[in-house]
């Protein structure tokens, strides 16, 4: 890795990392070695939240050093929690003793850097009666809509309402246990009915649940802290409502999105990489996906190595929610299915917008075709929905090198896969996306072998 640009500190990780939004890639060549795994983002930052709940101080470890966790961060300080970082890097230590309602123009600093804050309703409404919730961010990958979170509110006795500022929710005469069903097994709103529930009066029924294992996560965190927590059969989860909870000491579980992207990235550019932390259990079906694309993969007690076992053949990949193929690993395998053999499919049935993406590896020689309404198939495991799509790419293609703009943090990921599998130079363009979600990216890169520029 070369740097035209200065290298800044990197406070969670401990290590300088080159900061940057455009880079040049040389593709090309294969990726081997090592890279570690953290904490996953979709628990860290949702822990970070429940921190506000407890009385007392609680530990995180393992936290990624990414920007989804700073913009966390800031928004806990500005609603007067102390956060600092632990002597073990990656550990995060927080204090709600001063918890106090921010200012608005404080909260909308953060408008439109994540949609982590609407997660923080909940527990400001136990702690201080009200919230006010800033517009929304994160990728734009599709319509996804905070009705079920304000249903949910609603559920619990709050009360919503718009305004200038944002959206402002009060609870003037507390929140109260519900019986809520999901009209979709939504990780978000999952999230918001467990960390409302664990201190409204009387018993949560929630139905349709999210069962991701970040979810599952989050519920040993609550559990730690003294909530009352059952997961019943069929998507059911109660929760049975506490006064008073604690701080808790807990270690993240493991990325298992970024431990699927170095996978494809092993893939694509028929490399070796071994990636530390990475667990089976957690990644059962995409492994099963990997090795019918024709993937090899080793087990071990510290982690999973990732390369190919022969010519890549082609597959058809359902996306859906957990136990499901997850959509976010289906963005840098289609890198990887584009120098398959033969024809693959992709049904999209999580997000209507996210196979955008593949304009741009069209762009780098990729045959690839985007159905807007989706391909009907007699053969569908996934009930068919109105916002799915469906990518059909046909492979082997060689990839040349071209001008891309990152759209979103996958995708983001998964350009940078493509430049390095193309011939030639790419440039990469908008990268402080994609580490919204990867720690050290460009370290990794480096550590990896990938022979590029940050060059603005």
């Amino acid at each position: 890795m070369k740097s035209l640009l200065s290298v800044t500190a990197d406070t969670k990780a401990g290590e300088k990392e080159v900061s940057g939004e455009t880079l040049a890639i040389r593709g090309g060549r294969p990726l081997t070695g090592r890279v570690e795994v953290k904490g996953a983002k979709n628990l860290a930052t949702k822990a970070m939240v429940a921190a506000l709940l407890g009385e007392t101080t609680s530990i995180l470890r393992d936290v990624p050093g990414i920007s989804d966790v700073q913009v966390v961060r800031s928004l806990l300080e500005v609603h007067g929690v102390t956060v600092d970082d632990g002597d073990e890097p990656g550990t995060l230590i927080f204090d709600p003793s001063g918890a106090v309602s921010a200012h608005f123009e404080e909260i909308d600093m953060h408008a439109g850097a994540s949609r982590i804050p609407i997660l923080f309703c909940g527990p400001l409404l136990h702690l201080l009666g009200e919230a006010l919730i800033p517009d929304l961010g994160g990728c734009r990958i599709g319509d996804r809509p905070i009705n079920f979170h304000m249903d949910a509110l609603r559920a619990f006795g709050a009360i919503v309402d718009k305004s200038y500022e944002g959206i402002r929710i009060t609870a003037p005469n507390g929140l109260h246990g519900a019986d809520i069903v999901l009209p979709y097994p939504s990780v978000g709103a999952t999230e918001q009915v467990l960390l409302t529930a664990v201190k409204a009066k009387g018993v949560t029924e929630l139905r349709n649940a999210a069962i991701e294992p970040e979810i599952m996560d989050l519920i040993a965190v609550l559990q730690k802290m003294g909530a009352i927590i059952s997961y019943e059969p069929n998507r059911v989860i109660l929760i049975e409502g506490v006064d008073t909870l604690q701080g808790y000491d807990h270690r993240c579980i493991f990325d298992r999105n970024e431990a699927a992207s170095w996978a494809c990235a092993a893939l694509a550019t028929d490399g070796d990489i071994f990636v530390g932390g990475a667990k089976q259990q957690e990644m059962l079906t995409f492994l099963n996906v990997y090795r019918k694309a024709g993937g090899a993969f080793d087990i071990h007690e510290d982690g999973i190595r990732f390369r190919r076992g022969g010519p890549l053949k082609p597959v058809v990949v359902e996306t859906d929610v957990h136990p499901g193929f997850m959509t976010d690993w289906q963005q840098p395998l289609i890198v990887a299915l584009t120098q398959a053999q033969g024809r693959s499919v992709v049904h999209e049935t999580v997000y209507e917008n996210r196979l955008g993406f593949t304009e741009a590896l069209v762009q780098m020689g990729a045959d690839i075709v985007v159905h807007p309404q989706g391909i009907d198939s007699p053969n569908r495991r996934v009930p068919r929905r109105a916002l799915e799509q469906a990518a059909v790419i046909t492979g082997p293609t060689p990839l040349h090198g071209a001008d891309v703009v990152v759209p979103d943090l996958r995708g983001g990921y998964s350009y940078v896969i493509a430049a390095l599998a193309a011939e030639g130079e790419s440039i990469v363009r908008n990268v402080g996306i994609i580490r919204r979600g990867y720690e050290k990216l460009f370290t990794k890169l480096d550590t990896l072998g990938a022979d590029f520029d940050v060059i603005g």
